[in-house]
């Protein structure tokens, strides 16, 4: 649970680094291609690029060690940190709701940390493998078809789809049970797992250029936290301790709410930033 919440830390951080980097960028000309060259020049993006690293590889070793779903929850919540460090950095004003929000996040953490039983001990099929790769195929033809969409829904279907490409990833993960190339080569989910991450961070950046913000990331907070979390429990055996069944999902349900209403963290507020 440590490194579920290092890697939230490191995500939310990260999102606020590079979005003042962004700022710092965005006073230039040329297209997307010269902002982020741009921005590659900023050490504040170069960090929040190693800080993603960094938390994926805690992510990583969080998912080797506990549920899928205290580990999406956990995730969620980089939000919340992502909100604390723009206040702090950004100057961005958090309204009353907004810090009972945060402690709504930490609160449904505490509650989820205490339920959560150890990671399933089951393996996952191989039809599982298949249905993961089947399923970052469809969200990567998603990305790539997504300029094509139009109307008050495209924020909230681009940024589900990213959340189900993320929730791939954290599936994937937990069915690669030997890093042996030979074994990677052979294995489904190793190529689920690529797919499936390339086709999430194409779909949330066309979901924040294209649409709201709020929504795409409450679309994203859904699609990484309930689909893996049920296939932890269904397929992989997931637990919590014995008899806390109910305050696991209490906690869950606490966090993925404190979450939502932090929505519009999901790409850290510049605008208002520079207005504040």
């Amino acid at each position: 649970m440590v490194c579920a919440l290092a890697a939230a830390v490191c995500f939310g951080t990260a999102t606020v680094l590079q979005a003042v980097a962004a700022r710092e960028a965005g006073t230039g000309t040329g297209g997307e291609a010269a902002l982020l060259l741009r921005a590659l020049r900023q050490w504040r993006y170069l960090a929040g690029l190693a800080l993603d690293g960094l938390g994926f590889l805690f992510q990583i070793a969080a998912l080797r060690s506990i549920p899928i779903y205290a580990v999406s929850a956990a995730l969620a919540s980089s939000l919340a940190v992502t909100a604390v460090v723009a206040a702090r950095l950004l100057r961005v004003r958090l309204s009353g709701t907004e810090w009972g929000a945060v402690g709504v996040v930490c609160a449904g953490l505490a509650v989820l940390g205490l339920a959560a039983g150890p990671e399933g001990h089951e393996d996952g099929s191989d039809a599982l493998k298949w249905a993961m790769l089947a399923t970052g195929a469809g969200m990567l033809v998603l990305a790539l078809l997504g300029g094509r969409l139009s109307g008050r829904m495209r924020a909230l279907l681009l940024g589900l789809g990213a959340g189900f490409g993320f929730g791939v990833v954290e599936v994937s993960v937990r069915l690669i049970d030997s890093l042996r190339p030979a074994d990677l080569l052979t294995n489904p989910a190793a190529y689920a797992l690529l797919i499936g991450g390339g086709a999430a961070f194409m779909l949330l950046t066309s979901a924040l250029q294209r649409g709201s913000v709020t929504t795409s990331t409450a679309g994203l907070v859904i699609g990484e936290t309930i689909g893996p979390a049920a296939v932890g429990v269904i397929w992989l055996g997931d637990r919590t301790r014995a008899g806390l069944s109910w305050l696991a999902i209490l906690g869950f349900l606490l966090a993925l709410a404190g979450a939502l209403a932090l929505a519009r963290f999901g790409e850290a507020p510049v605008e208002e930033a520079e207005t504040a």
